[in-house]
């Protein structure tokens, strides 16, 4: 079979776009609406998406600006992909847990046990976290700077991934005949000091039916494309044009030697929002009726948080970008994509602010399916991707549109699957499965 892209369906409440939430076609409660949730992972599921992904934050956004956005209520994502594991049979299920506010243990525990419900198809989207107010919900004055986050975030990894190989695949033996519940040759008790953690273990969950859940990673700034050169199986990334695709796509995959690892270890899945339609009129008349309910000051607080969580309120709105310094707090590599995207095109601060409204400052595609899926197909042949990470500006019609229009026409061409290889979100993904790093064997 020659080879087939991979689509992730990101979900996000009532849809990417800021101003989805005010359309008359979206539920503007879904962010807490468990029905509205199952019937998207069913949706992606009858198109074969590879995966669901829900981001997180572990902060609510406040103040008056944030009171015009539906993005301070929703399910802590863990929880809810856990809900529709029981709903779904195929679809991987990968969600975000920040290594900067959490503790691996209690990470490791939990993806563990949702690849056991799933039958092996949870992911891990390791994160740094890039919104500094979390800081104050885990008793810290000040968020962490951007070289510590990371060194945080390595041993993260390391002590989670130790404690996923706590046990050989067959070391719970339960055997009532004997009395033996488990073999003790395949125990490995971690006993991991380091700079940051000290954890003993063993994880109290069996080695998972991936071996490991697959680890997803969203960085791109140089100290994230290092981390995911050595960690990550799937990385999610915002790029603006193909040139710059396949030169982030050539760098990280070049960056996989270095770790004695394959390039087809590793997937790279670059966001895309789309809006399509039977004609690209309908398509643009779709799409700029969301940008009609786009009010300016929400626009600009939107690039403040996207810049790296800077207050742009006492800028005017028809000046350029104002220059700021480098963020230590948040995205570095989304704070560089949009000062080059002003500049290139001489925006205005509302302007700017309208036009990520929807994308974020993913690569954005308004058209018809045909239009569309020719664009993928060019970035996915060119060397710019392995797949993608879809965005659609309002839910559930936004996927609903990808789902009835798009996919066929990528079916069509030969370039996605029509049924599922595997049951397990490794098997689909076309990753190996991990073996355990201890290789026990039994006495």
């Amino acid at each position: 079979m020659s080879r087939q892209m991979k689509l992730g369906a990101f979900l996000m409440a009532t849809g990417h776009h800021v101003a989805a939430w005010r359309h008359p076609d979206v539920p503007a409660n879904a962010g807490l609406d468990i029905r509205h949730y199952r019937h998207l992972a069913q949706v992606a599921e009858a198109a074969r998406f590879d995966a669901l992904f829900v981001a997180d934050s572990v902060a609510a956004p406040t103040g008056d600006i944030a009171s015009h956005m539906a993005r301070s209520d929703h399910f802590e994502p863990l929880t809810l992909l856990c809900a529709l594991s029981a709903v779904t049979e195929h679809i991987g299920l990968i969600a975000t847990a920040t290594t900067t506010y959490n503790e691996p243990y209690h990470v490791a525990r939990k993806f563990a046990s949702l690849d056991h419900l799933s039958g092996g198809r949870a992911g891990w989207n390791l994160v740094t976290s890039d919104a500094a107010a979390e800081a104050q919900n885990f008793g810290r004055d000040q968020h962490l700077g951007h070289a510590e986050r990371y060194s945080r975030a390595r041993e993260f990894h390391q002590v989670v991934t130790g404690l996923w190989d706590s046990w050989a695949d067959d070391a719970f033996i339960r055997d009532k005949a004997s009395g033996r519940y488990y073999e003790p040759s395949g125990l490995h008790v971690l006993n991991h000091q380091g700079e940051h953690f000290s954890v003993k273990g063993p994880l109290n969950v069996a080695r998972s039916p991936q071996g490991q859940p697959v680890v997803v990673q969203a960085g791109s700034s140089e100290t994230g494309r290092d981390l995911a050169a050595q960690t990550a199986e799937v990385v999610f990334t915002a790029q603006t044009s193909l040139r710059n695709a396949q030169a982030f796509y050539r760098d990280l995959k070049a960056r996989l030697a270095d770790y004695g690892r394959s390039e087809d270890s590793l997937k790279i899945m670059p966001g895309v929002f789309i809006v399509v339609d039977e004609s690209a009129e309908r398509a643009w008349e779709k799409f700029e009726a969301f940008q009609a309910l786009v009010e300016p000051q929400v626009g600009v607080a939107l690039l403040g948080r996207m810049l790296g969580n800077f207050d742009l309120s006492g800028y005017p709105l028809d000046g350029p970008l104002p220059e700021l310094p480098l963020t230590d707090s948040g995205q570095r590599s989304r704070q560089l994509l949009l000062t080059e995207l002003a500049g290139q095109e001489q925006l205005t601060l509302a302007q700017l602010g309208r036009r990520i409204a929807g994308g974020r400052g993913h690569y954005s595609l308004v058209g018809t399916p045909t239009q569309i899926a020719d664009e993928l197909q060019v970035w996915f042949e060119q060397g710019a991707a392995d797949g993608f990470n879809v965005l659609v500006p309002h839910l559930p019609g936004g996927l609903e549109d990808v789902a009835r229009l798009l996919v066929p026409e990528l079916q069509r061409r030969g370039l996605f699957r029509t049924e599922y290889e595997g049951s397990t979100l490794r098997e689909n993904l076309g990753l190996q499965r991990p073996a355990n790093r201890f290789q026990f064997k039994q006495s």
